[in-house]
């Protein structure tokens, strides 16, 4: 089994497209777990109309430790609550991951945004971690990893404040295998380009990976990472 944890905060307007899509999946020997940090919109009745199991959340660190905690699945699939999974994803990916013998796999991205700098940006993006990712695991957005290894290294350190997936990639190598999967990607969303700005983005992205590289996890809120500020966001025609 497969153990799909979400964590969410006032996500009512994307999470229906993610659990949808889930559902469509030909691959259904799975749970979904979504652990929310207090929404205040119905992102909670949404979850639990989809029989989703929903339980007490925080930062996303949290949420994906609370969520593990109660997964009864082999392996646990870590997902942020704007994505969206194509058809035969799950099957894809499971299919690769064994036939590989991968314990801990990072994903590709492409978008459902039309927009097409976000494409060329995505693109550059997959082809630098799969370059990169022997010598330097990289990983975001979504994170498929064997329950056994995900609790020798104590889930997600929660101290941190930003780029804790990839912590918790670069922790693992050290106990198991980890590969990109390249046959199916995770469809995702541009809208903390968008509001909060394309380069001011890029920029404190870069940041935070050369200071995860030179100085080490980041500890402290000096890349202001906010959880959720996209209520307002409308969302784009999607693929």
């Amino acid at each position: 089994m497969v153990s799909i944890i979400i964590p969410t905060l006032n996500e009512e307007d994307y999470l229906p497209l993610l659990l949808e899509s889930i559902k469509k999946q030909d691959f259904k020997d799975y749970q979904v777990i979504v652990a929310d940090a207090g929404s205040k919109d119905t992102t909670r009745e949404i979850a639990k109309s989809y029989g989703c199991n929903v339980v007490e959340g925080g930062l996303p660190s949290k949420g994906r430790n609370n969520g593990a905690k109660v997964a009864s699945g082999d392996l646990l699939f870590f997902l942020d609550a704007d994505t969206v999974l194509p058809r035969d994803f799950l099957k894809k990916t499971l299919r690769e991951f064994n036939d590989r013998k991968i314990d801990i796999a990072s994903f590709c991205f492409d978008s459902y945004s039309k927009n097409k700098f976000f494409h060329l940006m995505l693109d550059f993006y997959n082809n630098v971690i799969i370059a990169l990712g022997k010598k330097l695991p990289y990983s975001a957005i979504g994170i498929l990893v064997k329950n056994q290894l995900f609790e020798t290294l104590n889930g997600y350190n929660e101290d941190l404040k930003l780029s804790e997936d990839h912590d918790l990639a670069r922790r693992a190598v050290h106990y198991g295998k980890f590969g990109t999967i390249r046959s199916s990607h995770i469809l995702v969303s541009d809208r903390r380009f968008k509001q909060d700005g394309w380069f001011q983005t890029t920029i404190k992205y870069f940041l935070s990976e050369l200071h995860v590289a030179f100085i080490g996890p980041v500890t402290s809120d000096i890349f202001n990472y906010k959880f959720n500020h996209y209520k307002d966001e409308k969302i784009e025609n999607r693929k």
